[in-house]
């Protein structure tokens, strides 16, 4: 029997929770700050669930889809720092909240319970080693996409393409969102991971971060960051780089000397013309509609496989929640 998602979210939580305990209550409260904070823990569902589709033992599951959100726990706390992002799940970000030097400390802190939690499980016999290398290809992978895009964003530049995007987002978001999920259910199960977990993976994953974009532009309480954060941080999306590529030589520039200014510099009537701009521009629609057909394709190359897996009904609830996941349904 396949677990709801409201008690593998219950159980991922309450084990990243007690990974996190320490007995200096001050550590502890930065260490469990944003874990607190709840969240949708996409990536540990995910890997919950293609574990069991591919017949793994459930103690496993749970100990890495614990590691995933340890994982996606310390990235945010860096990328707000790298970002000088406002708010996290609705609430100021850690670095707001407490001096930055502690942020930073804290996030380094999550990165080794990371390693020390997959470590146990390879000694207890719950993992294979093999589990560990997907862990290094995903930090390895999104610091990449991360570097490329702080290069871009810090260097204002106003001449990418679709295509810099969609190899910028398949390093620093697609493969720890999608990817690695359905990899790892794979060697939870002794199996090797196909190709196509790759090639599938990353258009749902890719999906998932325009339509991230999308929710930065249009605001909602669920989304938990401040509408048009990326505007404020000068992030090159697929919706911007849609807009300039159809924008005049006046718009250009007005955005170019718009982003290339701090974020406590960017004047709010400006990231507010360039907001509405892009509304009407008709690149947000646009954006959207390259989700759904990525979704689309990944849906079309990932779910026959799925259904030849070995637990049907836990392959059923993985393909659901893959399609949920770029609808942001999960």
């Amino acid at each position: 029997m396949v677990p709801p998602p409201q008690e593998t979210r219950k159980a991922i939580h309450e084990r990243l929770l007690a990974q996190l305990s320490h007995p200096d209550p001050g550590y502890q409260a930065l260490l469990q700050e944003y874990p607190s904070r709840g969240g949708k823990m996409l990536r540990g569902l995910l890997t919950v669930q293609a574990a069991l589709a591919h017949g793994a033992p459930l103690e496993g599951a749970l100990l890495v889809a614990t590691a995933m959100e340890l994982f996606q726990n310390w990235v945010l706390i860096h990328d707000d720092i790298e970002d000088a992002s406002l708010e996290r799940r609705g609430k100021p970000t850690l670095h707001r909240l407490h001096p930055m030097p502690l942020a930073l400390n804290a996030g380094d802190a999550l990165h080794g319970e990371m390693w020390g939690l997959l470590w146990r499980g390879v000694q207890e016999g719950l993992l294979e080693p093999a589990v560990l290398g997907e862990f290094y290809e995903v930090v390895r992978r999104t610091a990449y996409g991360q570097h490329l895009d702080l290069l871009w964003t810090l260097s204002g530049r106003l001449d990418l393409t679709p295509g810099d995007y969609l190899r910028m987002v398949e390093h620093k978001a697609a493969y720890y969102t999608a990817v690695a999920p359905l990899r790892l259910g794979a060697l939870l199960a002794g199996r090797e991971p196909p190709a196509l977990y790759e090639e599938a993976g990353l258009k749902l994953g890719v999906a998932f971060q325009i339509m991230d974009d999308v929710l930065n532009l249009e605001g909602d309480e669920a989304y938990g960051k401040e509408r048009a954060g990326d505007l404020y941080e000068g992030k090159p999306t697929l919706i911007l780089i849609r807009f300039l590529q159809g924008a005049s030589p006046e718009e250009r520039e007005r955005t170019g000397a718009l982003l290339r200014l701090p974020r406590e510099a960017k004047p709010e009537e400006e990231v507010r013309w360039l907001w509405e701009r892009l509304l009407a521009s008709g690149a947000l629609a646009w954006a959207r509609e390259e989700a759904r057909r990525l979704m689309e394709e990944g849906r079309a190359t990932l779910f026959p496989h799925l259904e030849g897996l070995p637990h049907p009904e836990a392959a059923r609830a993985l393909q659901s929640l893959l399609t949920a996941l770029v609808e942001r349904r999960a």
